[in-house]
């Protein structure tokens, strides 16, 4: 699956912008995110917003290396019907995909969070084969910087800088990285 090893930068469509916007704004009513202390309405739909873009990024530069990508996965689920499939699937292999905004890195230091609460968990953590694929997306610039994929049992996880996610998040930076 590592089929890059240097980070690679795309600018994302603006058909595909229109898709992750229109998402965000549809999935807004089915989540509940009141385990991990979020009812900020306005950064919930926008995490949905970057985290569509970080897969769409990816997407693109798997598709300009000539591999075929099954994903995004733009339907609304409600509720306990929400799937915790991998986000794309590269020639048939899943990949999870987190992004994270360029000005969020500015603020508590560029990483990923994975749900580690007492209520949901990432799947993929017990997964130590399972690959992802990590983006940071600069909004201003419309420009995703899409790190080269890594296994589960390749990452070193942290707690998070943010004090109320500790207890219900795990944290990767990007200054753990090796490639």
């Amino acid at each position: 699956m590592r089929h890059f090893t240097a980070l690679q930068e795309v600018q994302t469509a603006q058909d595909s912008l229109t898709r992750a916007r229109d998402f965000a704004a549809q999935v807004i009513a089915t989540v509940n995110y009141k385990d991990t202390h979020q009812a900020n309405q306005h950064k919930i739909q926008h995490d949905h917003f970057v985290s569509k873009v970080g897969e769409e990024a990816v997407k693109t530069i798997f598709e300009k290396l000539n591999h075929r990508v099954r994903g995004p996965d733009y339907t609304i689920y409600a509720g306990k019907g929400k799937s915790w499939e991998a986000d794309l699937f590269v020639d048939d292999v899943p990949l999870a995909v987190k992004t994270q905004t360029a000005e969020a890195g500015k603020r508590f230091e560029l990483s990923w969070t994975f749900q580690l609460g007492p209520y949901r968990r990432d799947p993929i953590l017990n997964q130590p084969e399972a690959w992802v694929c990590f983006v940071e997306y600069d909004e201003a610039k419309n420009l995703a910087r899409v790190f080269p994929p890594y296994q589960i049992k390749e990452l070193t996880f942290e707690a998070p800088k943010l004090a109320r996610l500790q207890k219900v998040k795990i944290a990767v930076y990007a200054r753990t990285f090796k490639f």
